[in-house]
């Protein structure tokens, strides 16, 4: 196979058909030794908190435009849209999230984040990290453009790229679409996406045919009381002991109400009263994470999440005007992630067949995390799948195994990934998908 070699990208150019993943495999890890490894480590020196990615995106552009992509900036906010199109065929939508988060990293990396920022919600200077792998999405994001800018020969069709903001608050694909994404570059006919997973094998690709992560709500609960001395109880209503109640009523939502069968979780992460260990406050605040894979089950939780913290507050003897506020923010809920099963079942069999039956992994989904993905394949509809790439070598796994360091979870100050297995099965899968979909 005839391949050229070009100062300006650094990598094979393929003027042939699809190659062979052999062939693809040597090229993405060629472009990864060459050029994605710096990229990535510069990605993970510097995150950036949720809607002022700023840095981040314009890096990002300027990548993308040097890949021959025609890119657009500040897509509702910091967003990136980057467009290649190569004649007739399908819009493949491939998106990748580009925010940190507000954490401290101690990884122990030599390439470990000491960047920090002022948070645009609390208005503190704050360290940042990459503590979820946005690093990687975004650098197999570059890895992806490169390689399809190489294979134009063997696909058809018009490819979109979306660098996303703001993922870890819940907002980015929203402020996308509300900004006309679908008007103003066309709505794709297909949307893919995936998350590195701490917790699988390094490398490895794991796909659902079902819900890969559930929906989400925020929910905070105000409980009023009325204030005495701590010695003197009797005189007030103590808003601690009533929010004690509340949370742990609230257990019985999952345990009691919710079909054995049906995943829920209802998390309060967030517990906020009193100034002093002998007054008793006049109010206390309840923060909640609620997560669920269906509309009945969502319906089912925020009711009864009503239900029991006003009738809790009946039950202290609160007047009418006392009694607990429930509040939900809707702009902050994702719906559930749900792949498409007959494309997710496609891509198996191309990943299968491309990178070999031993790539693959099918474990269930643990945990309930959330994405908003779903804003890109909800209200209208778009076919789509959501896969996960393993981040954690082998070696790690067997050491936890055998009593040794626990492997670190997302979103943990300890959090780390293998990148280089990590990007560069990123790329490999991601091109394989795309090649499936618009392969001429």
């Amino acid at each position: 196979m005839r391949i050229l070699f070009t100062a300006a990208l650094g990598v094979a150019l393929l003027i042939s058909t699809p190659m062979h993943a052999s062939e693809l495999a040597t090229d993405v890890k060629a472009d990864y030794d060459s050029y994605l490894w710096p990229l990535f480590e510069h990605f993970h020196r510097n995150p950036e908190l949720s809607t002022i990615e700023d840095e981040t995106a314009a890096r990002m552009a300027e990548e993308l435009r040097a890949a021959g992509f025609e890119v657009t900036e500040d897509v509702g906010g910091t967003g990136v849209v980057a467009m290649m199109r190569n004649g007739d065929g399908p819009l493949v939508m491939m998106r990748a999230d580009m925010d940190g988060l507000p954490v401290k990293e101690n990884s122990g990396l030599e390439y470990a984040s000491a960047k920090q920022q002022v948070s645009p919600i609390t208005g503190a200077e704050v360290f940042t990290m990459h503590a979820c792998g946005h690093d990687v999405h975004i650098t197999s994001l570059v890895g992806t453009a490169r390689q399809m800018a190489q294979r134009k020969a063997g696909w058809s069709g018009t490819l979109m790229l979306l660098v996303q903001p703001a993922e870890e608050r819940g907002l980015g694909a929203k402020t996308m679409r509300a900004d006309g994404l679908w008007e103003r570059f066309g709505k794709p006919d297909y949307a893919l996406a995936f998350h590195v997973n701490s917790q699988d094998v390094a490398g490895t690709i794991n796909v659902s045919e079902g819900s890969p992560f559930a929906g989400a709500d925020t929910v905070d609960i105000i409980i009023h009381g009325v204030g005495a001395h701590g010695a003197h109880p009797h005189k007030g209503k103590d808003p601690i002991v009533l929010g004690s109640q509340i949370v742990l009523a609230l257990q019985t939502l999952v345990a009691r109400e919710l079909s054995p069968r049906d995943p829920g979780v209802v998390t309060v992460g967030s517990f906020h009263a009193g100034t002093k260990s002998n007054i008793i406050s006049d109010e206390a605040r309840l923060q909640l994470t609620v997560r669920n894979t269906s509309p009945e089950t969502r319906r089912l939780l925020l009711e009864g999440i009503e239900r029991i913290a006003v009738n809790m507050g009946r039950a202290a003897g609160l007047p009418e005007d006392k009694l607990p506020e429930v509040i939900y923010y809707e702009d902050e809920y994702a719906p559930p992630t749900i792949n498409s099963p007959e494309l997710a079942r496609q891509l198996k069999q191309a990943w299968a067949r491309e990178m070999g039956e031993n790539a693959l992994l099918y474990n269930p989904t643990k945990g309930m995390g959330a994405e908003d993905f779903p804003y890109f394949t909800t209200d209208p509809e778009v076919t789509s799948v959501y896969w996960q790439i393993g981040g954690t070598p082998k070696e790690d796994f067997e050491r936890q195994a055998a009593g040794g360091e626990p492997v670190p979870s997302h979103h943990s100050p300890l959090f780390k990934v293998e990148p280089e297995s990590s990007v560069r099965a990123g790329v490999e899968s991601t091109v394989i998908a795309l090649l499936e979909l618009m392969g001429a």
